[in-house]
């Protein structure tokens, strides 16, 4: 496993970092038992940084986490963790949250502790009048936090405000081939590391979206010049090619990802791509550009929707209907999105209320998109014949 150190204070931290966003499920909750080996395995290969947060699982990841790194794996890694800002009206909402932080996860410091989500300067403001970031710095002092940063996901204009309005340990920005010039950019990425500050990068595959279902003009690319490379293994290089980066976490979801991502952190360095191999990512990039209608990376925090529309579900088939050319992804569409099913989760069961809007990072007009999702994905007939299916298998 390489590593990269944090010259701010001198941890040496593993390239891959493990992101607990995307665990095995079964039955609706996180699989324990095979995601807590996968942990243990990442640990035994050289993993050691842990990106969690309050909300991931529903809530469930931390404690998960917790307990998957008891029995002595907890001293051999970096916890990061993430304070919710929308759910901090005052500071005694940040110190509950923080303290039951510190139980699920059962331990008494945090290594890497976050802002979650900052989309503009008004966001830390807000914070920062609220005391948080004081109190916070009390912590530090304390050694119960040991650095403090924010993830990001607004525009570069925003990240310049705010990378330069506080003496930050770190921070967490989107970043891949496809995001280059959005959300905090690649001049971003420069600011940050100028001013000293480490970056750590999350969604290097943009949810799975620059790994499954890329359109095949894309795949020849990749294939043309190396056939044994995946697309996963193109994406992932691409970033750790950036020598600004320190870590890149990728939310693993089964063993084989496991394997995979260690297997390419132990030969990735930076600034080892050649002129060819960035050509490659150009064409991809257009190609990719071209077909891509939402730039949904399904990373769930529009998720739950009150009237219970699989925002994701939604906007990913409506995607690979153009990636893909796929004829039969209507029906897709109606298996995916639950036309069979007690609770449906289709896109015309939006109600407008504007809720999911607040949370995406992407900044994706969901309510508008979602209308044209339902236009092209449903038509007129679709109720109907929906209707009379479920009457006819009796589908309350």
């Amino acid at each position: 496993m390489k590593t990269r150190v944090n010259t701010k204070n001198g941890d040496n931290l593993s390239i891959l970092g493990f992101g607990c966003m995307r665990f095995p499920t079964k039955g609706g909750s996180i699989d324990e038992p095979r995601a807590a080996a996968m942990i243990h395995e990442a640990i035994a290969k050289g993993v050691n940084y842990f990106d969690t947060a309050y909300i991931y699982h529903g809530g469930k990841s931390e404690a998960f986490l917790g307990g998957a790194l008891s029995g002595g794996y907890r001293e051999k890694v970096k916890i990061a963790t993430k304070l919710p800002p929308f759910m901090v009206n005052k500071l005694e909402n940040a110190k509950k949250i923080f303290a039951t932080q510190l139980s699920r996860l059962q331990t008494d410091y945090i290594d890497y502790y976050l802002l979650h989500m900052l989309t503009d300067k008004p966001m830390f403001d807000r914070l920062f009048s609220l005391g948080v970031l004081k109190w916070l710095e009390e912590l530090k002092e304390e050694g119960i936090i040991k650095n403090l940063g924010f993830s990001f996901h607004g525009s570069k204009s925003d990240f310049e405000r705010i990378v330069k309005a506080y003496p930050w340990d770190f921070c967490q920005i989107q970043y891949n081939y496809m995001d280059e010039n959005n959300q905090a950019t690649k001049s971003g990425l420069q600011l940050a590391a100028g001013l000293g500050i480490p970056v750590i990068i999350m969604e290097p595959l943009r949810g799975g979206k620059l790994v499954n279902n890329l359109p095949e003009e894309v795949i020849k690319a990749f294939q043309n010049y190396d056939a044994d490379r995946s697309p996963a293994e193109w994406a992932l290089r691409w970033v750790w090619n950036h020598p600004e980066v320190n870590v890149l976490l990728s939310g693993m979801s089964n063993e084989e990802q496991v394997a995979d991502n260690i297997r390419i952190a132990g030969y990735a360095e930076a600034d080892s791509l050649n002129k060819e191999e960035l050509d490659i990512f150009e064409k991809v990039k257009q190609v990719m550009r071209e077909k891509t209608k939402i730039p949904c990376t399904a990373c769930g925090y529009c998720m739950p929707c009150p009237a219970g529309v699989d925002i994701p579900g939604c906007f990913s088939c409506y995607n690979d209907k153009y990636l893909l050319k796929d004829k039969s992804m209507r029906w897709k569409y109606m298996q995916t999105l639950g036309a069979m099913s007690v609770k449906p989760a289709n896109a015309s069961r939006c109600k407008s209320c504007g809720k999911c809007e607040t949370h995406c990072p992407q900044k994706i007009a969901i309510r508008s998109q979602l209308k044209t999702v339902s236009k092209e994905m449903e038509g007129v007939l679709y109720k109907p014949v929906v209707g009379i299916v479920r009457k006819l298998m009796k589908i309350k």
